[in-house]
């Protein structure tokens, strides 16, 4: 099968945190699982660098919109490279193919009638990027970006007839009863809709803000930040250009975006409904995180003091390790309170003394003994929670089977049984080399060094040379 895996694109108006390293490890988790099935995957990520917030922050560092968004697309660029992201393709939303591909999809929406110009009156997060009506302020605040304050705008703009696509919107959700996951993020999705959507805007006055794609046969008018980046998705495929890679991945292919809570109405909603107006395949799946908080359960801030340092955490711990919490520790889909104490303890309980331990504790005997593995012989290890996208219930099985190990080891004492019977105990080592390597195979997608250093020890037939996981001292 071939398979379409994508991030949202982060804002470069920012350093990337750890919300997004969730995200981004997640999508690489599930496109290295499907690989290892033998499906061929296409993971896409990127920048998001258009909007009037690139356009402030440039302004507050008295340097140019351009400048600003080269030096984020390379910092994200080499975040993707430290943790070990698979990805093939890293697109930025001022590459000239999406620009040509943002202003076709323009003229294709323009061309079937949902395209028009009115006077625009609302409230507007810049922190978002959205429209806001009163139900979704507090007190009058956005309570995602509570200390951004809320614009008023009164101009004319283009609009998109989200509201004519309503109906077909609920169509698709009652075909396709697995589009949004989990289950409570799809009902808030239908309950959005069936509410009854209003058209939003999808331009701005270039004399206001002319950090933007010019809008197709209008100068005086800029695309609005959602309307040009979420057409990421298929112009990083060539969809602009008629290439076989739309076909083989969008059209042929399962298409599965991953992304934040945050992002639940734009995905699921208005993409959706942009890409039925142009008349293009809707997305398979949408997979929904929640969202990382700080230990004290407040949205991390560093005015807060509860933000993560996360160059912190993996100059400490290692990428491996991290790419393992934010596996199995962090929610698969509601809110997460992150600490560097409960990091720590899972760091020491399960990698050091846990995984890391067990690979020593069978290489040893294995090598001593001369035990060796069958290479030629396989092993069914595609029996695979991340199948269903449930990261915490895999990583909670493979560490159970760990568990088990270490007891079997307890239980039968192979190294004492080798004294008097050297048959049984060899036959015991195999045993837990053969678990160690299914072990291993499903521990690939998530920690890919580790897996090739496991790997080599057990073909080497002796254990690592250096500890898996090092012990760390907590600062």
């Amino acid at each position: 099968m071939n398979r379409y895996i994508t991030t949202t694109l982060p804002y470069v108006n920012g350093e990337p945190h750890i919300g997004f390293a969730t995200e981004i490890i997640r999508a690489d988790i599930l496109a290295r699982y499907y690989r290892s099935m033998g499906d061929k995957v296409f993971l896409n990520t990127g920048t998001d660098e258009h909007g009037q917030k690139i356009f402030l922050k440039a302004q507050e560092r008295g340097i140019t919109a351009q400048e600003l968004v080269d030096e984020g697309s390379q910092q994200f660029k080499d975040f993707a490279k430290t943790l070990n992201i698979s990805h093939d393709a890293f697109i930025r939303t001022t590459d000239k193919t999406h620009i040509k591909a943002a202003q076709k999809f323009w003229q294709v929406c323009d061309e079937k009638g949902f395209i028009y110009k009115k006077n625009y009156e609302t409230k507007y997060c810049v922190g978002c990027e959205l429209e806001k009506q009163d139900s979704d302020l507090e007190d009058g605040i956005c309570p995602i970006h509570p200390k951004m304050t809320i614009e008023h705008i009164n101009e004319e703009n283009y609009f998109f007839a989200f509201s004519q696509l309503e109906k077909e919107l609920l169509n698709l959700y009652e075909e396709n009863k697995t589009l949004v996951v989990p289950d409570f993020r799809f009902n808030e999705i239908k309950s959005f809709v069936e509410s009854g959507l209003q058209d939003f805007s999808i331009s701005r006055l270039r004399e206001k803000m002319s950090w933007g794609i010019p809008v197709p046969g209008d100068d005086e008018h800029v695309m609005y930040v959602w309307f040009d980046a979420l057409v990421n998705y298929i112009s990083i495929l060539g969809w602009q250009d008629g290439q076989t890679m739309f076909d083989l991945f969008w059209n042929d292919a399962h298409t599965l975006q991953i992304c934040g809570k945050d992002n639940l109405r734009q995905q699921s909603a208005m993409w959706q409904a942009m890409l039925l107006a142009a008349g293009i395949k809707t997305t398979d799946s949408i997979y929904i995180n929640g969202f990382m908080n700080g230990e004290d359960g407040r949205k991390m801030s560093k005015s807060l003091g509860n933000a993560v340092n996360i160059d912190e955490i993996i100059n400490n711990y290692g990428v491996e390790a991290l790419r393992y919490f934010i596996a199995r520790h962090v929610n698969n889909h509601e809110d997460t309170n992150f600490s560097v104490h409960l990091f720590h303890e899972a760091y020491q309980a399960n990698l050091v003394n846990g995984l890391g331990n067990l690979v020593n504790r069978i290489l040893q005997m294995a090598s001593s003994y001369g035990v060796l593995l069958d290479k030629a012989q396989e092993f069914d290890t595609t029996d695979s929670l991340l199948a269903q996208y449930n990261f915490t219930g895999e990583l909670n099985a493979i560490w159970k089977h760990i568990g088990e190990l270490d007891q079997f080891i307890t239980d039968e004492q192979p190294f004492k049984k080798i004294k008097t019977d050297e048959e049984a105990a060899k036959k015991d080592v195999l045993h837990l080399l053969e678990q160690l390597w299914i072990i291993n195979e499903k521990i690939a997608p998530v920690m890919p060094e580790t897996y090739q250093k496991i790997k080599a020890a057990i073909e080497e037939n002796k254990k690592p040379e250096s500890p898996l996981f090092p012990r760390v001292e907590q600062k």
